[in-house]
């Protein structure tokens, strides 16, 4: 076996594992009688994670960009035009996330 299939057999089964505790649950859900106290860590968590994510996208592609316009000087208008657009869609995942923390705090 390939280690491409051993890798996806053993991510199935350690999701399989973690998604044990959803059944435990009562019919009622009891999410609902503890919804603050978790979703503001899980909110603070999340918006931590989609920051850092889209930090280290940002770096990249601007380490992708100088590395374009040192190897091709005549296309620099043409880099900076795509790296605003990336830099923007980038930044636009970490306002979204911080949409939808809003939404689930406020809902």
């Amino acid at each position: 076996m390939g280690r491409k299939l051993i890798l996806v057999l053993m991510l199935g089964c350690i999701l399989m594992a973690l998604a044990v505790p959803v059944f435990a649950q009562g019919p009622e859900g009891g999410a609902k009688k503890e919804k603050g106290q978790w979703l503001l860590l899980t909110a603070g968590f999340g918006m931590a994670v989609a920051a850092a994510g889209c930090g280290y996208a940002q770096s990249q592609a601007l380490a992708a960009a100088c590395e374009g316009v040192s190897r091709n000087p005549g296309a620099t208008d043409t880099i900076r035009i795509f790296i605003f657009l990336g830099l923007a869609f980038i930044e636009f995942l970490a306002l979204l996330t911080f949409v939808v923390i809003l939404l689930l705090l406020y809902a």
